[in-house]
Protein backbone atom coordinates (compact mmCIF):
# COMPACT_ATOMS: atom_id res chain seq x y z
CA UNK A 1 0.00 0.00 0.00
CA UNK A 2 1.08 3.81 -1.02
CA UNK A 3 1.74 6.16 1.92
CA UNK A 4 0.08 9.32 2.36
CA UNK A 5 3.47 10.80 0.06
CA UNK A 6 3.59 8.55 -2.59
CA UNK A 7 -0.59 9.16 -2.99
CA UNK A 8 -0.16 12.90 -2.91
CA UNK A 9 2.50 12.55 -5.34
CA UNK A 10 -0.03 10.32 -7.27
CA UNK A 11 -2.17 12.82 -7.45
CA UNK A 12 -0.48 15.66 -8.42
CA UNK A 13 0.88 13.61 -11.55
CA UNK A 14 -2.74 12.51 -11.91
CA UNK A 15 -3.47 16.81 -12.18
CA UNK A 16 -1.09 16.86 -15.02
CA UNK A 17 -2.31 14.33 -17.34
CA UNK A 18 -5.75 15.16 -16.03
CA UNK A 19 -5.15 19.18 -17.41
CA UNK A 20 -3.65 17.33 -20.67
CA UNK A 21 -6.74 15.63 -21.41
CA UNK A 22 -9.16 18.06 -20.62
CA UNK A 23 -8.03 21.02 -22.11
CA UNK A 24 -7.27 19.32 -25.17
CA UNK A 25 -11.34 18.28 -25.34
CA UNK A 26 -12.77 21.26 -25.36
CA UNK A 27 -11.06 22.15 -28.92
CA UNK A 28 -12.13 18.30 -30.45
CA UNK A 29 -15.77 18.50 -29.19
CA UNK A 30 -16.09 22.59 -30.37
CA UNK A 31 -14.88 21.24 -33.81
CA UNK A 32 -17.00 17.72 -34.26
CA UNK A 33 -20.33 19.48 -33.28
CA UNK A 34 -21.08 20.27 -36.84
CA UNK A 35 -21.34 16.51 -36.96
CA UNK A 36 -23.76 15.73 -33.65
CA UNK A 37 -26.13 17.39 -31.53
CA UNK A 38 -24.77 18.37 -28.26
CA UNK A 39 -26.59 16.34 -26.15
CA UNK A 40 -26.47 12.90 -28.47
CA UNK A 41 -22.29 13.69 -28.40
CA UNK A 42 -22.93 14.29 -24.43
CA UNK A 43 -25.32 11.10 -24.29
CA UNK A 44 -22.73 9.12 -25.95
CA UNK A 45 -19.66 10.08 -24.36
CA UNK A 46 -21.13 9.33 -20.98
CA UNK A 47 -22.59 5.98 -22.14
CA UNK A 48 -19.76 4.58 -23.92
CA UNK A 49 -17.30 5.42 -21.04
CA UNK A 50 -20.02 3.96 -18.37
CA UNK A 51 -20.23 0.90 -20.56
CA UNK A 52 -15.90 0.35 -20.38
CA UNK A 53 -15.88 1.15 -16.72
CA UNK A 54 -18.81 -0.96 -16.08
CA UNK A 55 -16.94 -4.16 -18.06
CA UNK A 56 -13.59 -2.92 -15.77
CA UNK A 57 -15.54 -3.49 -12.72
CA UNK A 58 -15.73 -7.53 -13.13
CA UNK A 59 -12.48 -7.79 -15.16
CA UNK A 60 -10.40 -6.30 -11.96
CA UNK A 61 -12.04 -8.12 -9.01
CA UNK A 62 -14.93 -5.64 -7.81
CA UNK A 63 -18.18 -6.24 -7.14
CA UNK A 64 -21.13 -5.26 -9.76
CA UNK A 65 -22.92 -4.12 -6.60
CA UNK A 66 -24.17 0.01 -6.97
CA UNK A 67 -22.28 1.86 -3.85
CA UNK A 68 -25.10 3.75 -1.74
CA UNK A 69 -27.35 5.30 -4.15
CA UNK A 70 -27.81 8.16 -2.98
CA UNK A 71 -24.43 9.39 -3.68
CA UNK A 72 -24.61 7.65 -7.34
CA UNK A 73 -27.55 9.68 -7.96
CA UNK A 74 -26.26 12.67 -6.68
CA UNK A 75 -22.66 12.83 -8.99
CA UNK A 76 -24.75 10.96 -11.71
CA UNK A 77 -26.95 14.38 -12.18
CA UNK A 78 -24.56 16.88 -11.11
CA UNK A 79 -21.50 15.57 -12.00
CA UNK A 80 -21.79 13.24 -15.07
CA UNK A 81 -24.93 14.80 -16.84
CA UNK A 82 -25.33 18.10 -15.12
CA UNK A 83 -21.34 18.92 -16.26
CA UNK A 84 -21.08 17.23 -19.51
CA UNK A 85 -24.41 18.25 -20.99
CA UNK A 86 -24.00 21.85 -19.59
CA UNK A 87 -21.37 22.73 -21.65
CA UNK A 88 -21.34 20.38 -24.82
CA UNK A 89 -24.96 22.61 -25.14
CA UNK A 90 -22.94 26.00 -24.48
CA UNK A 91 -20.34 24.90 -27.11
CA UNK A 92 -22.26 25.10 -29.37
CA UNK A 93 -22.76 29.10 -29.64
CA UNK A 94 -19.92 29.83 -27.85
CA UNK A 95 -16.09 29.74 -28.55
CA UNK A 96 -14.39 26.75 -26.76
CA UNK A 97 -11.72 28.99 -24.73
CA UNK A 98 -14.24 30.83 -23.23
CA UNK A 99 -16.54 28.45 -22.67
CA UNK A 100 -13.70 26.42 -20.59
CA UNK A 101 -13.17 29.66 -18.68
CA UNK A 102 -16.41 30.16 -17.43
CA UNK A 103 -16.64 26.11 -16.10
CA UNK A 104 -13.81 26.32 -14.58
CA UNK A 105 -15.02 29.18 -11.81
CA UNK A 106 -15.88 26.00 -10.95
CA UNK A 107 -13.35 26.12 -7.65
CA UNK A 108 -15.30 29.11 -6.74
CA UNK A 109 -18.91 26.98 -6.73
CA UNK A 110 -16.82 24.84 -5.07
CA UNK A 111 -15.90 26.83 -1.96
CA UNK A 112 -19.04 27.76 -1.58
CA UNK A 113 -20.74 24.45 -1.69
CA UNK A 114 -17.78 23.50 0.70
CA UNK A 115 -18.43 25.90 3.13
CA UNK A 116 -22.07 24.86 3.49
CA UNK A 117 -21.70 20.92 3.36
CA UNK A 118 -18.50 20.02 4.87
CA UNK A 119 -17.62 23.01 6.59
CA UNK A 120 -14.52 24.48 4.67
CA UNK A 121 -14.57 28.28 6.02
CA UNK A 122 -13.10 29.93 3.06
CA UNK A 123 -9.69 32.77 3.62
CA UNK A 124 -9.94 36.76 3.15
CA UNK A 125 -7.65 35.85 -0.53
CA UNK A 126 -10.77 33.33 -1.35
CA UNK A 127 -13.09 36.31 -1.13
CA UNK A 128 -10.98 38.87 -2.77
CA UNK A 129 -10.24 36.36 -5.55
CA UNK A 130 -14.15 35.95 -5.57
CA UNK A 131 -14.60 39.82 -6.24
CA UNK A 132 -12.41 39.99 -9.08
CA UNK A 133 -13.63 36.48 -10.77
CA UNK A 134 -17.13 38.16 -10.37
CA UNK A 135 -15.79 41.68 -12.16
CA UNK A 136 -14.46 39.51 -14.98
CA UNK A 137 -17.65 37.04 -15.03
CA UNK A 138 -20.11 40.69 -15.67
CA UNK A 139 -17.50 41.71 -18.48
CA UNK A 140 -17.64 38.24 -20.41
CA UNK A 141 -21.26 37.66 -19.99
CA UNK A 142 -22.08 41.26 -20.68
CA UNK A 143 -25.85 40.97 -19.88
CA UNK A 144 -26.20 44.64 -20.97
CA UNK A 145 -25.45 43.71 -24.50
CA UNK A 146 -28.09 40.59 -24.83
CA UNK A 147 -26.18 39.34 -27.30
CA UNK A 148 -26.45 35.91 -29.11
CA UNK A 149 -23.66 34.39 -26.76
CA UNK A 150 -25.30 35.01 -23.49
CA UNK A 151 -26.98 31.74 -23.12
CA UNK A 152 -23.72 29.96 -24.17
CA UNK A 153 -22.22 32.09 -21.27
CA UNK A 154 -25.06 30.84 -18.14
CA UNK A 155 -25.01 27.32 -20.01
CA UNK A 156 -21.42 27.23 -18.93
CA UNK A 157 -21.84 28.38 -15.87
CA UNK A 158 -24.33 26.51 -14.44
CA UNK A 159 -22.28 23.34 -16.25
CA UNK A 160 -19.31 24.74 -13.46
CA UNK A 161 -21.23 25.14 -10.64
CA UNK A 162 -23.02 21.61 -11.38
CA UNK A 163 -19.72 20.18 -11.42
CA UNK A 164 -18.66 21.73 -8.04
CA UNK A 165 -22.01 20.66 -6.56
CA UNK A 166 -21.51 17.13 -7.67
CA UNK A 167 -18.00 17.61 -6.41
CA UNK A 168 -18.82 17.87 -3.02
CA UNK A 169 -20.75 15.34 -3.03
CA UNK A 170 -18.73 12.85 -3.77
CA UNK A 171 -16.24 13.93 -1.48
CA UNK A 172 -18.97 13.58 1.62
CA UNK A 173 -19.22 10.48 0.20
CA UNK A 174 -15.86 9.28 0.48
CA UNK A 175 -15.59 10.69 3.78
CA UNK A 176 -18.73 9.02 5.26
CA UNK A 177 -18.63 5.56 3.32
CA UNK A 178 -16.23 3.25 2.28
CA UNK A 179 -17.22 3.54 -1.41
CA UNK A 180 -14.56 2.03 -4.47
CA UNK A 181 -13.66 4.78 -6.20
CA UNK A 182 -13.58 2.68 -9.62
CA UNK A 183 -17.50 1.68 -8.43
CA UNK A 184 -18.81 5.27 -7.98
CA UNK A 185 -17.16 6.72 -11.61
CA UNK A 186 -19.00 4.01 -13.41
CA UNK A 187 -22.14 3.64 -11.86
CA UNK A 188 -22.78 7.73 -11.57
CA UNK A 189 -21.56 7.77 -15.08
CA UNK A 190 -24.44 5.26 -16.43
CA UNK A 191 -26.90 7.41 -14.11
CA UNK A 192 -25.59 10.28 -16.24
CA UNK A 193 -25.48 8.36 -19.20
CA UNK A 194 -29.49 7.57 -18.89
CA UNK A 195 -30.31 11.35 -18.00
CA UNK A 196 -28.32 12.52 -21.13
CA UNK A 197 -29.86 9.70 -23.29
CA UNK A 198 -33.33 10.55 -22.62
CA UNK A 199 -32.93 14.15 -22.75
CA UNK A 200 -31.15 13.72 -26.65
CA UNK A 201 -33.91 11.19 -27.49
CA UNK A 202 -36.43 13.43 -26.33
CA UNK A 203 -35.50 16.82 -28.32
CA UNK A 204 -32.65 15.27 -30.74
CA UNK A 205 -31.30 18.38 -32.15
CA UNK A 206 -30.10 17.31 -35.68
CA UNK A 207 -29.07 14.18 -37.65
CA UNK A 208 -25.76 12.33 -36.90
CA UNK A 209 -22.97 12.50 -39.62
CA UNK A 210 -21.42 8.88 -38.78
CA UNK A 211 -19.37 9.04 -41.82
CA UNK A 212 -17.49 11.81 -40.42
CA UNK A 213 -14.00 9.70 -39.63
CA UNK A 214 -14.01 13.27 -36.84
CA UNK A 215 -16.74 12.23 -35.26
CA UNK A 216 -15.50 8.35 -34.46
CA UNK A 217 -12.11 9.75 -33.64
CA UNK A 218 -13.38 12.78 -30.86
CA UNK A 219 -16.00 9.92 -29.09
CA UNK A 220 -13.01 7.50 -28.86
CA UNK A 221 -11.28 10.19 -27.60
CA UNK A 222 -14.10 11.27 -25.07
CA UNK A 223 -15.10 7.72 -23.82
CA UNK A 224 -11.85 6.51 -23.14
CA UNK A 225 -9.57 9.41 -22.08
CA UNK A 226 -11.73 12.59 -21.70
CA UNK A 227 -14.68 10.62 -19.81
CA UNK A 228 -13.58 7.07 -17.88
CA UNK A 229 -10.26 7.96 -17.56
CA UNK A 230 -10.44 11.54 -16.42
CA UNK A 231 -13.51 11.10 -14.39
CA UNK A 232 -11.09 8.03 -12.33
CA UNK A 233 -8.58 10.79 -12.14
CA UNK A 234 -10.72 13.51 -10.88
CA UNK A 235 -12.24 11.66 -8.25
CA UNK A 236 -9.04 9.93 -7.05
CA UNK A 237 -7.52 13.66 -6.77
CA UNK A 238 -11.02 14.52 -5.37
CA UNK A 239 -10.74 11.45 -2.64
CA UNK A 240 -6.72 12.43 -2.01
CA UNK A 241 -6.81 16.17 -1.54
CA UNK A 242 -9.24 18.27 0.21
CA UNK A 243 -11.71 20.02 -1.22
CA UNK A 244 -10.81 23.33 -1.73
CA UNK A 245 -7.37 21.87 -3.23
CA UNK A 246 -8.87 19.49 -5.60
CA UNK A 247 -10.94 22.68 -7.14
CA UNK A 248 -8.06 24.74 -7.22
CA UNK A 249 -6.05 21.37 -9.00
CA UNK A 250 -8.03 22.51 -12.22
CA UNK A 251 -6.71 26.26 -12.41
CA UNK A 252 -4.25 25.34 -15.76
CA UNK A 253 -6.89 24.18 -17.66
CA UNK A 254 -8.71 27.20 -18.38
CA UNK A 255 -5.12 28.68 -19.24
CA UNK A 256 -4.59 25.32 -21.34
CA UNK A 257 -8.11 25.82 -22.96
CA UNK A 258 -7.63 29.71 -24.00
CA UNK A 259 -4.42 29.40 -25.25
CA UNK A 260 -5.24 26.07 -27.93
CA UNK A 261 -8.17 27.97 -28.79
CA UNK A 262 -6.12 30.78 -30.08
CA UNK A 263 -3.45 28.63 -31.87
CA UNK A 264 -5.65 26.17 -33.45
CA UNK A 265 -9.09 27.58 -33.95
CA UNK A 266 -8.36 31.43 -34.15
CA UNK A 267 -10.93 32.24 -31.46
CA UNK A 268 -9.95 36.02 -30.22
CA UNK A 269 -11.90 37.53 -27.85
CA UNK A 270 -13.41 41.17 -28.10
CA UNK A 271 -11.97 43.85 -25.80
CA UNK A 272 -14.67 43.37 -23.01
CA UNK A 273 -14.74 39.75 -22.71
CA UNK A 274 -10.61 39.91 -23.15
CA UNK A 275 -10.46 41.97 -20.13
CA UNK A 276 -13.13 39.22 -18.70
CA UNK A 277 -11.27 36.03 -19.50
CA UNK A 278 -7.77 37.89 -17.78
CA UNK A 279 -9.45 39.06 -14.78
CA UNK A 280 -10.82 35.56 -14.20
CA UNK A 281 -7.62 33.67 -14.98
CA UNK A 282 -5.75 36.32 -12.36
CA UNK A 283 -8.60 35.14 -9.55
CA UNK A 284 -8.07 31.90 -10.47
CA UNK A 285 -4.20 32.46 -10.10
CA UNK A 286 -4.81 34.10 -6.72
CA UNK A 287 -7.06 31.26 -5.32
CA UNK A 288 -4.40 28.53 -6.65
CA UNK A 289 -1.99 30.51 -5.05
CA UNK A 290 -3.81 31.45 -1.93
CA UNK A 291 -4.40 27.29 -1.81
CA UNK A 292 -1.13 26.35 -2.62
CA UNK A 293 0.79 28.35 0.21
CA UNK A 294 -1.51 27.32 2.50
CA UNK A 295 -1.04 23.25 1.57
CA UNK A 296 2.66 24.18 1.74
CA UNK A 297 2.58 26.00 5.07
CA UNK A 298 0.76 23.61 6.38
CA UNK A 299 3.20 20.44 4.89
CA UNK A 300 6.03 22.73 6.51
CA UNK A 301 4.44 22.53 9.96
CA UNK A 302 4.29 18.95 9.97
CA UNK A 303 7.91 18.95 9.14
CA UNK A 304 9.03 21.14 12.03
CA UNK A 305 6.30 19.64 14.09
CA UNK A 306 8.00 15.81 13.76
CA UNK A 307 11.75 17.59 14.40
Amino acid sequence: MPNSTQTTRFAALALIVLALIWSYNWIVTKAVLRYIGALDFAALRCGLGAALLLALLPLTGRSLKPPPWRPVLGVGLLQSAGMTGLSQLALVAGGAGKTAVLVYIMPFWMMAFAALLLGEKPQRRQYIAAAIAACGLLLVIQPWALHGTLLSSLLAVAAGASWAAGAVIAKRAFRDHPIDLLCLTAWSMAVGAVILATLALSTHEQPIIWSAPRLLLTLAYNAVLATALAWILWLFILRTLPAGVAGLSTLMIPVMSVLQALWLLGEYPDPLEGGGIALILLALALLGAAGFWQTGRAALRRVFDRA
